[in-house]
């Protein structure tokens, strides 16, 4: 990796820096959004395998312009202070942007979960919990943990039953943590979130023919080549979604052990099952492997997707990087070096404050369910059906009284007459999110002349949202 410690932060803030050069802020307020407010870090003992191991945690809340925070807690040997602080800077500007009503926070515990049986990680994940929940960095109402890097379901489980634990008359509690299993408080579709808010993040950037063309290609995603680093629960999904519902071509996935690559495509799923049965990508059939895997960041091909660690496009490798567009799933994977680069070449790169926001904004609705205490399309479903039917059927008692009969397909007739329940909602609101959001981005990138890329308009767009909440506030 070729930022280290104080390389990501520095990073964010360059990439923050260059975006109120050109706006009208008043320098305190620029500071006063920029700065990180608090880092809490705990050590704390486990008494596993009849020793007492220290582990060290970290959640970082870098805005409290809107509260509660909101962001992930990632399970890493990688995690330190300043990769958490700038994670929680991105997800300030990144609920900014998406119109979440967060401010940014962040969390990550060293440790490497692969080293621990379940019932230990759950030891170790109810302690850290209960060191924050003591000290409200875990709260409905203030700070709502997500899963990240190293998390899922599970260990969100673990929290939110902690957390119910220690606050047994919070009728809220649920709310204290998002991403929890469906039988736990979640919400349908949250898994693969982030990974579909990747594909409807391209599918709107492929609605401009300006936008196309600025990136050198053109027609729709139907064909296009895309090169995918990281097969985790976000690029996996991205793919997947990517290949089987827009026929774009997986040509190649970089994962731990190297890469595989195939001209004609890679049938993500099998390539998925052979990596959960022998750990990495190598062996896979009908595919070539490359043991330096980072090699084929650099292969020819219409769309790159970086969905694994921050600053694997680095000053040393951005100049060999062929993809006319690149789209960050992960946070942070270009550099502030690198960034400068690729735009001299004109790559077009949508940015990680947008194109990753699939996870917090489909969050939000499970927070806002939590809240409600009652599933999305509970309420009116049923009613949308029926009213859905009162039209077919006089339809069809219309065409029965012509000279020409004529019906409607049962095609129609099934997708017309059902009413959308919580999944189908949730893509709605995840989809209408991400043109809504693109859009806003857009029009600074097209307006100004000064602007000449997404991630510096991505950022105008969120600080000034930040500033108009502040100055509400009288700051």
């Amino acid at each position: 990796m070729a930022d280290m410690h104080g390389g990501f932060s520095a990073s964010v803030n360059a990439m923050y820096d260059q975006a109120v050069a050109l706006m009208d802020l008043s320098p305190g307020l620029a500071q006063k959004i920029r700065v990180c407010n608090a880092t809490y870090t705990v050590r704390f003992g486990v008494r596993l395998r009849g020793a007492i191991h220290t582990f060290t945690g970290y959640r970082s809340v870098h805005s409290e312009h809107m509260e509660p925070v909101k962001g992930g807690i990632r399970y890493s040997l990688a995690v330190h202070q300043d990769e958490v602080e700038a994670l929680a800077a991105l997800m300030t500007y990144k609920c900014a942007l998406v119109e979440t009503p967060f401010g940014g926070s962040k969390g990550g515990l060293c440790i490497d979960p692969r080293e621990w049986e379940p019932h230990e990680l759950e030891q170790i994940t109810r302690r850290f919990a209960y060191e924050l929940i003591k000290r409200d960095m875990i709260n409905p109402a203030q700070n709502v943990p997500a899963p990240d890097m190293g998390t899922g379901e599970r260990e969100m489980a673990w929290i939110s039953d902690q957390y119910q634990r220690m606050n047994t008359t919070d009728i809220n509690g649920r709310a204290c943590v998002t991403g929890k299993p469906p039988h736990a408080g979640g919400i349908a579709g949250r898994v693969e979130a982030t990974g579909r808010g990747v594909q409807y993040a391209l599918q709107e950037f492929f609605r401009h023919p300006d936008d196309i063309a600025k990136a050198g290609l053109s027609g729709t995603l139907d064909g296009k080549r895309v090169v995918v680093q990281g097969l985790g629960n976000v690029g996996w999904h991205a793919a997947q979604f990517l290949s089987t519902e827009d026929g774009c071509k997986i040509i190649a996935v970089i994962e731990r052990d190297g890469a595989v690559q195939s001209d004609d495509g890679l049938d993500v799923e099998a390539l998925r099952a052979h990596i959960q049965s022998t750990g990495g990508v190598k062996d896979f059939p009908g595919a070539t492997y490359e043991a330096d895997g980072s090699k084929l960041l650099e292969a020819e091909c219409d769309i790159l997707i970086p969905a694994a660690l921050e600053g694997t496009i680095h000053e040393g490798n951005a100049a060999r990087v062929q993809a006319p567009l690149i789209i960050e799933a992960a946070n942070g994977p270009v550099t502030a070096e690198a960034n400068a680069i690729l735009l001299e070449k004109g790559t077009v790169i949508i940015p990680d404050l947008y194109a990753n926001a699939g996870g917090v904004t489909v969050s939000y609705f499970e927070w806002v369910k939590n809240l409600s205490h009652i599933r999305f399309g509970r309420m009116q479903r049923r009613a949308e059906e029926a009213r859905h039917h009162v039209l077919v059927n006089e339809l069809e008692r219309l065409s029965k009284n012509r000279d020409v009969a004529w019906t409607l397909s049962d095609d129609f007739k099934k997708n017309y007459l059902r009413g959308a329940g919580e999944l189908e909602l949730v893509r709605s609101g995840l989809d209408d999110t991400m043109r809504g959001a693109y859009q806003s981005m857009r029009e600074v990138w097209h307006d100004r002349d000064d602007v000449h890329d997404l991630r510096t308009a991505g950022f105008i767009v969120a600080i000034s949202r930040i500033a108009a909440t502040y100055q509400a506030k009288g700051l």
